[in-house]
């Protein structure tokens, strides 16, 4: 079967900050930096909806902070000829993967990361981290945030695997 040579890009951006719709054309550099980052994504709490009752907002923040440093790394590895895009108003595997940096994961963790540490700080020590998450007022508020992060970082992924000539991992067909 012969190698698909353009992918569609539809990658929905959280907060209502648009979207990304464009074509791809990678080059072997950039299906190798897909497959990367795809590994990285895919294989993180914010990939796979949270079931209530389990793990805290706080590790999916550090999750999310993570890929920011994975994502450099994968970046300087390849070199800039996969930040080039291939025609006119084509994405590239570097500026799909700074836009999701900046434009979907950025926005969360400016806001959030710092109200949580704040709540954090606050936790008396007879109370255990599941307990003072729990009762935190915007709680809820966080973790809406984060399923509508995970949402684009879940399309994201998907691309990368399409991309990488993978079939995507369990959890990542939930759109």
């Amino acid at each position: 079967m012969p190698r698909r040579s353009s992918f569609k890009v539809s990658i929905n951006l959280p907060f209502g900050l648009g979207g990304v719709e464009q074509t791809w054309e990678p080059d072997d550099d950039e299906r190798r930096a897909a497959w990367e980052l795809y590994v990285e994504l895919a294989t993180r709490i914010t990939t796979v909806p949270r079931q209530p009752g389990t793990g805290l907002a706080h590790e999916a923040l550090n999750s999310l902070y993570t890929l920011f440093r994975a994502t450099r790394e994968i970046l300087r590895r390849y070199g800039p000829g996969v930040a080039q895009p291939k025609g006119d108003g084509s994405a590239s595997f570097g500026t799909l993967a700074v836009t999701v940096l900046n434009d979907a994961l950025r926005p969360l963790l400016a806001v959030w990361h710092p109200l949580l540490q704040d709540r954090e700080d606050q936790r008396p020590p007879e109370v255990t981290r599941v307990e003072w998450e729990e009762s935190w007022e915007r709680i809820d508020e966080l973790r809406d945030a984060l399923a509508e992060v995970r949402q684009t970082v879940s399309q994201y992924a998907r691309l990368l695997a399409e991309v990488a000539e993978v079939p995507a991992l369990s959890g990542l067909d939930v759109v």
